[in-house]
C-alpha cells in the first residue's frame, strides 16, 4: 500500500515502527534499553535490519545478541522541514546512518547536540527515546564516559528512526 502523504503531513500523530514477528525482539529489548541484533548461526554476519534470513550465507537461523551500542557516524542530514505536524516544533533534527562497532550500520537520530556540530566520523552511543505506544527507539548522543544516556520523550526529543 503505497504511502498518501497528503495524509500523513496533516497528521498530528507521531510517526512509530510497527513491531512484527522478525523484529519484535529487537523491539522488546529496546523496551529494556537494550541493543539487541540478529547475528547468524552459520556465518555469525551481524545484521540489521531483523529479517528472517542471513543476506550472506542465506540461513534462517539466528541468535539474538546484545550489541555495545557503540559506533561513528558514517553519513548524516540535518531536516529542517518536518513532514508531519509532529515534527513541526522538534526540527532541525539529524537522521544518520551509524556504522556500530559490530560492524552493521543504523538509520537513527542524533540527538543531545546541536545539529550544526555533527560530524562524519563522530564517536556515538546509543541512548533511548520511550515513546508514545510502548515503542522505545534507539537514538545515538555524543560518545561521553560514563554519562546517562536515558532520554525521554517528554523533555524535549527529536524524534526518532530505527
Amino acid at each position: 500500500m503505497p504511502l498518501d502523504l497528503e495524509i500523513i503531513a496533516q497528521s498530528g500523530d507521531r510517526p512509530l515502527p510497527t513491531p512484527n514477528e522478525f523484529s519484535m525482539p529487537f523491539w522488546e529489548a529496546a523496551g529494556r534499553h537494550e541493543l539487541v541484533l540478529q547475528r547468524c548461526k552459520r556465518c555469525e554476519t551481524v545484521r540489521y535490519y531483523p529479517r528472517p534470513g542471513c543476506p550472506e550465507c542465506q540461513s534462517r537461523e539466528a541468535i539474538w545478541e546484545k550489541m555495545s551500542g557503540e559506533g561513528t557516524v558514517y553519513s548524516f542530514t540535518i531536516v529542517s522541514r518536518p513532514l508531519t505536524r509532529w515534527f513541526a516544533e522538534r526540527v532541525p533534527i539529524v537522521v544518520a546512518i551509524v556504522s556500530l562497532v559490530e560492524g552493521v550500520r543504523m538509520m537513527t537520530n542524533i540527538v543531545g547536540m546541536e545539529p550544526e556540530s555533527v560530524y562524519i566520523g563522530m564517536p556515538v552511543s546509543v541512548c533511548w527515546d520511550d515513546a508514545d505506544g510502548g515503542i522505545t527507539l534507539p537514538n545515538f548522543s555524543p560518545a561521553v564516559a560514563n554519562e546517562d544516556r536515558e532520554l525521554n520523550s517528554s523533555i524535549g526529543d527529536f524524534g526518532g528512526i530505527a
